[in-house]
């Protein structure tokens, strides 16, 4: 019989991977994603630092997100973590989808992001 690693251990090779690529600065910091079954968390790194600059997630924006779907709850979020990001004066990140599929609620928070006036 095939044993096959649970999909969370394979999504943390794709990022392993990702990762040897993409990394932020402070003058361009990593968008980063990640996504569990109920909430979305992002937040703005710079790595050479190792600092998080911003953070946003579904769980603390609860109250405000009620009653929406999660792609929706995702775009806000999106749009809350690149607000506090250009208030802090960063305008432009590298996106890290965090080994997850550019589709769906991954899709969503770059979208939200975007459209919030942050460049990627």
């Amino acid at each position: 019989m095939i044993s096959k690693l649970d999909k969370n251990a394979d999504r943390k090779i794709r990022h392993a991977r990702v990762r040897k690529k993409v990394s932020g600065t402070s003058l361009k910091p990593r968008f980063n994603v990640y996504r569990s079954t109920r909430y979305i968390y992002v937040q703005v790194i710079d790595d050479v630092n190792g600092v998080t600059l911003v953070a946003a997630n579904s769980l603390q924006m609860a109250d405000q997100l009620a009653g929406k779907t999660k792609c929706e709850q995702a775009k806000e979020v999106g749009a809350q973590a690149a607000k506090l990001a250009l208030e802090k004066g960063i305008t432009e990140v590298v996106f890290d989808r965090g080994g997850y599929l550019y589709t769906g609620r991954v899709a969503a928070v770059a979208e939200g992001a975007r459209e919030a006036g942050l460049k990627f």
